[in-house]
């Protein structure tokens, strides 16, 4: 395939300030192409030895360390805040953004009978989560069916079709894993607000992805992972919370901190190893002393765009078909591109595929469905480069294309 006029557009790789490329500074495997850094991260090599120096001296004096890690926890807290644009009194730390909705489904006030809000766009393991908490109480769940080309306007009017006067909470994505699309959260939380029902943002993908991730957003929780696009060693997850439910919250685990207020009875949690937590804004301010996070947001963002060209064009020249997918609001960094044939639909769903790319092709990618689909989600960070996506378009995508004729 001739990708050179796609080249054109694609922005400059990253470089360290010495010059050398910017994936240097994490410590990948030079012989896997890492094309998924939207499921689980990448932390950079300067910020794992951080957290090995934090893990040393909790080995070197537990009871030093455990003594004195509520205050650590704290004070982690209060550098995590200013990256978020958040209040660090309405910021709790939580072992991931999955863990901060269990927190509210735990702790949420509701009746017998209640119903819960989800979309067909939700994460997986969260949904199933609102499916426990509506079983709990004898209720049920709404599913909210948001087409994948459906603007803010249409996909605010969805979910609220699905909200009664038994509603007792919304759930909805700020960043949808499977379609890699924002959802209006803005319009949702205004509304449900005037409605009086609570709303759970899962803002999973959305840390360091935006600036200020919760400007004009009102809702009640708001979780989140710095370990995807944040780059923090993983296990790290927030969970804002803001208005009367707040009070409500308790960690997962009930330890010597929960007679404290919140986001204080977050602080301790027992014997965990919490250096995660503790290296979490080294690795914030980390990228933004490296490259600046508003510098990696706009090559992410630039590059994702060159991939998607590159890959569709790729995949179209093998089968004839458009391979592009209009999505309504697109993520940046993260973007869709059609999968041929019934290909992510079979046996395993996208995860066997994602697995035998790994297996045959050393390439990590993630592959996801929806509506009877499958898509390649690719992801952007700072350590990729085109050469990545061109590399994938020509020597994956003719294979996984033969996958795809074995299928049909």
């Amino acid at each position: 395939m001739n990708t050179a006029a796609l080249q054109g557009t694609a922005p400059s790789p990253l470089t360290l300030p010495d010059g050398r490329p910017a994936r240097d500074a994490w410590s990948l495997d030079p012989g896997v192409a890492h094309l998924n850094h939207g499921s689980f991260g990448a932390v950079p090599t300067r910020v794992l030895r951080r957290q090995a120096d934090l893990r040393a001296q909790m080995e070197g004096s537990p009871v030093r360390w455990f003594v004195g890690l509520p205050a650590r926890t704290a004070a982690a807290r209060g550098r995590i805040a200013p990256h978020l644009g958040v209040d660090v009194d309405d910021l709790a730390l939580v072992p991931n953004a999955s863990g901060g909705a269990s927190v509210v489904f735990a702790s949420l006030p509701v009746g017998p009978g209640c119903e819960v809000v989800v979309t067909d766009h939700g994460y997986g393991a969260v949904t199933m989560g609102a499916h426990r908490l509506a079983r709990r109480w004898g209720g049920t769940v709404r599913t909210a069916h948001v087409p994948l080309a459906a603007g803010p306007q249409e996909a605010c009017a969805a979910v609220l079709a699905e909200a009664t006067d038994r509603t007792a909470l919304i759930v909805v994505d700020h960043v949808t894993s499977p379609t890699a699309r924002f959802l209006p959260v803005d319009l949702i939380g205004a509304a449900a607000r005037e409605r009086g029902i609570p709303l759970l943002v899962d803002g999973a993908h959305v840390p360091a992805l935006l600036a200020q991730p919760l400007a004009g957003v009102d809702c009640d929780v708001w979780v989140g992972n710095l370990h995807k696009f944040g780059c923090a060693p993983r296990g790290t997850g927030v969970l804002v919370a803001r208005g009367p439910l707040r009070s409500e919250l308790n960690p997962l685990i009930d330890s010597w901190g929960a007679d404290k207020p919140f986001p204080a009875r977050f602080d301790e949690q027992g014997t965990l190893d919490l250096t995660s937590w503790l290296a979490a804004p080294d690795a914030l301010d980390e990228i933004e002393r490296t490259f600046g996070w508003d510098t990696v947001r706009d090559h992410s963002t630039r590059l994702a765009e060159h991939a998607t060209r590159t890959v569709a064009a790729a995949f179209a020249q093998q089968t004839g078909e458009d391979h592009s997918v209009e999505v309504g609001m697109p993520v940046g960094p993260i973007r869709l591109v059609r999968l041929p044939g019934t290909l992510g639909l079979g046996p395993g769903g996208g995860n066997a595929v994602r697995d035998r790319a790994l297996a045959e092709l050393g390439v990590e990618c993630a592959v996801t469905a929806f509506g009877g689909q499958g898509y390649l989600r690719l992801s952007a960070h700072a350590y990729n480069t085109p050469a990545d996506y061109d590399d994938f378009a020509e020597r994956c995508v003719p294979a996984l294309t033969a996958w795809a004729r074995e299928t049909s």
